[in-house]
């Protein structure tokens, strides 16, 4: 039998619906008899750490020196960019009239460019990415101290990260509050 991984999860998943359905029905009758008080209401809040994180006054002066570091890298590549689509233009336009010499030599330089700006792409996202978490390792314990502030300072019982809830209504997310306290951190 083949069956896809996803087909696999929607059965299991239909599977524990139906015991889930079938199982709540016993589960209501034994609980119209015995009904546990309802606790105090809980205060819920949803935080998106990445971003409180990167919009902090931190992250955009790093981001900032990051930039003027890649500078000259980010220059070649848009000049990359450039040249390569030039080379196509005039190569479409003059190939019928090109030797298959002048046709190879075109190729070549246009694979040399795409080799350059593929090298160069890959050395900026891997920059990027390294200071990226070099930063959030840094700032971890900043973060964690943000929080906690803002958890005790509003009294939240639960928060909850926003990659895990899909759905809430914008008064529950603390992101900026926690971005705020990140700021005001010396």
């Amino acid at each position: 039998m083949n069956m896809s991984f996803l087909n696999c999860g929607k059965a299991a998943a239909s599977t524990l619906l139906l015991a889930m359905v079938v199982s709540s029905g016993a589960s209501a009758a034994t609980a119209e008899k015995a009904v546990a008080p309802a606790g105090p209401p809980q205060k819920v809040a949803v935080l998106d750490m990445g971003a409180a994180l990167f919009n902090s006054e931190r992250a955009k002066v790093i981001d900032q020196e990051m930039q003027k570091q890649t500078s000259d890298d980010q220059s070649k590549i848009r000049t990359l960019a450039e040249d390569g689509k030039k080379l196509q233009e005039k190569f479409k336009k003059d190939e019928a009239v090109m030797s298959d010499d002048e046709k190879r030599k075109n190729q070549e330089k246009l694979q040399e460019i795409g080799v350059q700006y593929q090298f160069l792409v890959e050395k900026l996202q891997k920059l990027t990415q390294d200071r990226r978490q070099q930063f959030q390792e840094t700032y971890a314990p900043n973060l964690i101290k943000a929080i906690t502030e803002v958890v005790q300072e509003e009294n939240y019982d639960i928060v909850f990260r926003s990659e895990a809830v899909l759905h809430y209504r914008t008064g529950y997310d603390i992101t900026a509050r926690v971005t705020e306290k990140l700021n005001a951190q010396k």
